[in-house]
């Protein structure tokens, strides 16, 4: 990666952290209206597996969206750092069961939980644009996981409709997401579809 393009992500990441958390301490609904716009328009069979991600620093919120996944009978994981420089594992998980801090202190299933391989990423993200590409934290940890699991998984960037910006710079490595659906809006690359109400 460049220098200028490290910058330029510094930059933007400084500016819509500081939006997502604005989005999460005044929207206490946003989570719940990101349910309804994931399960309209995202397509997940019963028994398939479904990975989404314990929220931190203003994320929004999949935790509703993961409860009523489960529900209707999908499988859930969640990812663990289990060494620094290595790709995240994905472990089986279901509202209810324990958590404890993985190695860079996110909550993340025990150890004992057994190993799963996805077939839906539920992914959050600082920012991101219409054409699907996706600005993470810069640890890398999401990065390297989407890599292992190769391109067979779909990806689907959760987000306030706030972090959308006008284009995020990327790198060779910078996978672009299949989808991005936000409190309000459904981004499917380079279109967005609207749904009414909220």
């Amino acid at each position: 990666m460049t220098g200028e393009l490290a910058e330029a992500k510094r930059t933007l990441r400084r500016e819509f952290r500081a939006r997502r958390r604005r989005e999460q301490a005044t929207q206490p609904d946003g989570a719940h209206a990101l349910a309804r716009r994931v399960l309209q328009e995202v397509s997940v069979s019963p028994g398939s597996v479904v990975a989404g991600y314990w929220p931190d620093d203003g994320e929004i919120d999949p935790r509703p969206l993961m409860a009523a996944l489960a529900e209707r009978g999908v499988g859930l994981a969640l990812p663990a750092v289990v060494e620094r420089a290595a790709a995240p594992v994905y472990r089986a998980w279901q509202p209810g069961e324990p958590l404890r801090p993985d190695r860079v202190g996110i909550l993340a299933p025990e150890a004992t939980a057994p190993t799963v391989v996805p077939d839906l990423v539920l992914c959050p993200l600082v920012a991101f644009d219409a054409g699907g590409r996706r600005l993470g934290r810069g640890g890398g940890y999401i990065d390297r996981a989407l890599a292992a699991l190769g391109t067979g998984v779909r990806v689907v960037g959760l987000a306030w409709e706030q972090q959308r910006a006008s284009r995020v710079p990327t790198a060779a490595h910078d996978r672009t997401l299949d989808m991005v659906v936000t409190e309000c809006r459904a981004y499917r690359r380079d279109h967005a579809v609207d749904v009414a109400g909220p």
